[in-house]
């Protein structure tokens, strides 16, 4: 894409942006569309997803254009790590050429790997000094993103975290505490399921986890999906 030609489309998506949040009264309706605005304007990108994070590391808001892009996402806050985490956490960032050797966050990146994404870029929502999340974008093949790619992304994510940041202000207390009680109420529903199967299997924490891991990304939902469908006693996900 020439300069000139780039510079005219982020400055439409700049526009659709604008118009779209302001008129969003809720969040969580802003990050889906702005998650299918990101793929529409990286050519090689399969999916993309932008994740809100609070001050404690928890999610407020997410949005996927599929449920692949929602289950790896939502895989890296239940495991503790992943790139979206270190964008939030250093403001920078990151980019993932090749799931299958890249060793910075081992569990994610083989989990992903498995389930078919081999590369990802991830870039911060910056707002007055405060990273508010990540917006990123996978690929099915490795190598998938460029400089360019960077750049195009970093743009698209600073004018949406303008935006955002200030949506934000007013309702920010109350989203904070929403996504405490439901990340505490998620991370037990986890912990408990993880007990089921290590009584059923006969296993340890690990094993039992890794088979929450599994079954998650196979089906494309979230890791606490898989184990509300093991605490009301449907059949063993990875069997």
């Amino acid at each position: 894409m020439q300069p000139e030609s780039s510079a005219m489309e982020l400055t439409a998506v700049f526009a659709r942006i604008q118009n779209m949040l302001l008129s969003q009264e809720h969040a969580t309706a802003a990050v889906h569309q702005l998650a299918q605005v990101a793929q529409d304007l990286i050519p090689s990108a399969a999916g993309a997803g932008v994740s809100l994070i609070d001050a404690h590391g928890s999610r407020t808001s997410t949005g996927a254009t599929d449920h692949l892009v929602e289950a790896a996402d939502a895989l890296q806050y239940e495991l503790g790590e992943g790139p979206c985490l270190s964008v939030w956490a250093t403001e920078t960032l990151q980019r993932v050429n090749d799931t299958t050797d890249d060793d910075r966050w081992p569990q994610w990146s083989a989990a992903v790997a498995r389930s078919g994404i081999r590369s990802m870029l991830s870039v911060p929502l910056v707002f007055q000094d405060r990273c508010l999340g990540a917006m990123k974008v996978y690929a099915t093949v490795g190598d998938a993103f460029t400089d360019h790619e960077e750049q195009q992304l970093g743009l698209l994510a600073a004018a949406a975290a303008t935006l955002l940041g200030a949506a934000q202000t007013r309702a920010a207390p109350q989203r904070l505490s929403a996504a405490l009680q439901a990340g505490l109420a998620d991370r037990q529903t986890i912990d408990r399921a993880i007990g089921m199967l290590m009584e059923q299997r006969a296993t340890d924490p690990d094993d039992a986890h890794a088979v929450l891991i599994t079954a998650s990304l196979a089906q494309g939902r979230p890791m606490v999906e898989i184990a509300r469908q093991i605490l009301q006693r449907h059949p063993d996900p990875g069997a």
